[in-house]
């Protein structure tokens, strides 16, 4: 069986004892019985401060909905937000109380999910404040082997792109923690509770774990796998298939010929994929309460699926085929960068003549140097 940093704890007890702890966590934050890391640390250790990524301490809160400061009903702690409407950031004031910050949550191993910034975030604001960050680690459901996609490029910096990283990077929180602290030199006091039996060539159905969702867009794993390919929708005016019962699986719009789409997509031959007609009405994000068709992806097999570029040949598809209605959203103001460009990390998708083998072409040159830049932060085998 695997087990994550939070079932290690009695291995790592004079890490946390006598400290006072602040910690980083959302409803993922579970052990292998399903017991919840806020109530775990606060059974054995001294928390005094909980602080809330998106989505909150207990996943309650809506993508993209900030979070303010409140008081946990359960424990009665003081729950500080790390995404509020001015900053995604520490304050002094924060961590006044506070002499290691724990981080625990499931991460997708995907660079657009914000979990990730916030642990970058941290680490720079605990070394700023002379503080410990404590990574209680857990399996990248990803795996640790295939990276994919392409690596950020630093002036598309963002919170959902936080630092240089292929889209889909094969490493676990903790050994990213490693990577960015020596790489930025921030000089963090960082300390990584480890897996036990954790194998890097792993996907999550192969950990004998259950999945507990990191957010309500993420309901299974086959989502997370798809979700490196296809979040690039957000950026666009097609609904990636939130307010369905499967985001980031089913990807449609008012506008889209559903047996247009199907047969272009069925000439491409991609591997361990189907696809299937797709009619949906969303109730809620993009076109809420409007007739959508597209298609439905579908994984045939985890190993061969190439989620990156799935995601990018149905989205140059219907960029072909529906040319008049497709767009890319507009920036949310003026001067800043279209929300494709910071998913993208670069501005490719700005450029009217892109083409999909030609980004593939060029991410390949990109994954080779990343996974040299990598491998000398694995901590597993």
């Amino acid at each position: 069986m695997i087990l994550k940093g939070i079932d290690n704890l009695k291995s790592y007890d004079t890490t946390f004892k006598d400290k006072r702890l602040g910690l980083i966590t959302s409803i993922s934050g579970v052990d292998n019985n399903f017991n919840s890391t806020i109530d775990i640390l606060n059974e054995r250790y001294h928390i005094t401060a909980l602080f809330a990524p998106e989505h909150g301490v207990r996943g309650d809160k809506d993508a993209g909905q900030t979070v303010t400061t409140y008081t946990d009903e359960e424990t009665g702690l003081p729950v500080y937000s790390l995404y509020r409407v001015d900053s995604k950031r520490f304050t002094k004031e924060m961590l006044e109380n506070v002499d290691a910050v724990v981080y625990d949550i499931q991460d997708l191993g995907v660079r657009y999910y914000t979990f990730i910034s916030s642990m970058i975030y941290a680490m720079e604001d605990c070394a700023k404040f002379g503080k410990e960050l404590i990574i209680l680690d857990r399996p990248n459901p990803l795996g640790g082997e295939t990276i994919d996609g392409n690596v950020l490029e630093l002036e598309y910096k963002s919170f959902v792109g936080a630092y240089p990283l292929a889209t889909r990077y094969g490493l676990t929180i903790g050994e990213l923690a490693n990577m960015v602290n020596e790489e930025e030199k921030f000089g963090c006091h960082l300390t990584i509770i480890p897996c036990s039996g954790l194998k890097r060539s792993a996907l999550f159905p192969e950990l004998e774990q259950t999945w507990i969702m990191p957010s309500l867009g993420i309901p299974r794993f086959d989502t997370a796998l798809l979700y490196t390919g296809t979040c690039l929708f957000e950026g666009t005016n097609v609904s990636e298939g939130r307010g369905t019962s499967c985001p980031f699986e089913i990807i449609g719009a008012p506008y889209i010929d559903s047996k247009r789409l199907l047969a272009y997509l069925r000439t491409k031959d991609l591997p361990g994929v189907a696809f299937t007609p797709a009619y949906f009405t969303p109730t809620s994000s993009k076109h809420k309460g409007e007739f959508c068709q597209g298609v439905h992806i579908h994984i045939t097999d985890y190993h061969s699926y190439e989620s990156y570029k799935t995601g990018l040949v149905v989205l140059e598809a219907i960029k072909s085929l529906f040319p008049e209605k497709f767009s890319f959203l507009e920036p949310v103001s003026e001067g800043k960068k279209p929300f494709i460009s910071l998913l993208a990390g670069s501005n490719i998708f700005e450029k009217e003549d892109w083409s999909s083998i030609e980004i593939l072409k060029k991410n390949q040159v990109q994954l080779e140097k990343f996974k040299d830049r990598k491998e000398k932060y694995h901590l597993y085998q």
